[in-house]
């Protein structure tokens, strides 16, 4: 009776979880990411003007925030195999879970911060006990450049300094905070500002075509002068990201890497 006891009260605690977690609609566009092979390479004369080809993304649901401290906690309490001492090394460096005790968070932590020091493979098991998955790339990139009045801020100067005013300010291990709730046009908050977030292909060569397939990566972009001459050569930050990325293994974790999910629009 006291196992059935406890295996109702699991369930509830995660209905009651994936009721507290909002998540928003963001439809369907087109996104013209930098960082793929034009199909035509453009002449010397238009070697400045953009020439990336469109990207269709097709409407999804994501996560407002990003998960929190304290919905990763309950993750844990109904999946002990991913806490700190019982996760295989092949999946989690040393640094995982560094703000946890066991599925407790260590005094002075904050339950409504977004979650970090977690791993890829972790996020992904996250994600996917919710029905959902972490955004590809494309998606990402998409929801990231949005601004709060424009689906497409990304050749917009304020709101790319802006983004690079967060970017270069030196911040102390550990300093993550709750976030500022600035919602960008679709209603998802810090996509910028607060912490990286993991991608579903971060160490793919990336995306071409439609938003969920493999294609043609723009190295030139990423090549000495040809990271100054690209197609949105103001854009710094995208490059930033995806120099961050690039870094990244699967088990990997850090203070300031935290992830949000996001799944299929129901029809």
């Amino acid at each position: 009776m006291r196992n059935v006891l406890s295996v109702f009260i699991l369930i509830l605690m995660a209905a009651v979880v994936r009721a507290e977690v909002r998540t928003v609609v963001v439809p369907e566009g087109v996104l013209r990411p930098f960082w793929i092979e034009p199909k035509e390479r453009p002449s010397s004369k238009e070697k400045n003007k953009k020439t990336a080809e469109a990207v269709k993304v097709a409407s999804f649901r994501s996560d407002v925030r990003a998960v929190s401290n304290g919905e990763f906690r309950d993750f844990l309490r109904r999946n002990p195999d991913w806490r700190k001492d019982s996760v295989s090394p092949l999946f989690s460096d040393e640094s995982y879970l560094s703000q946890f005790q066991g599925e407790s968070l260590k005094k002075g932590v904050a339950v409504d911060a977004p979650v970090t020091f977690v791993s890829w493979f972790a996020a992904k098991a996250y994600c996917e006990s919710r029905g959902l998955r972490l955004p590809t790339v494309s998606e990402w990139e998409y929801m990231a450049s949005a601004d709060e009045k424009k689906a497409d801020a990304s050749d917009d100067p304020v709101f790319l300094a802006r983004i690079l005013e967060w970017y270069s300010q030196p911040r102390a291990e550990g300093g993550v905070g709750k976030g500022r709730g600035v919602r960008n046009i679709y209603g998802l908050e810090d996509l910028h500002g607060l912490i990286w977030e993991w991608v579903e292909d971060f160490n793919s060569t990336l995306v071409t075509g439609e938003s969920r397939e493999d294609g043609s990566f723009n190295r030139d972009m990423f090549c000495g002068s040809g990271s100054l001459s690209g197609g949105n050569k103001e854009n710094y930050a995208a490059f930033m990201r995806f120099a961050f990325r690039s870094s990244l293994k699967g088990r990997s974790s850090t203070w300031n890497l935290g992830f949000r999910c996001v799944g299929e629009t129901k029809p």
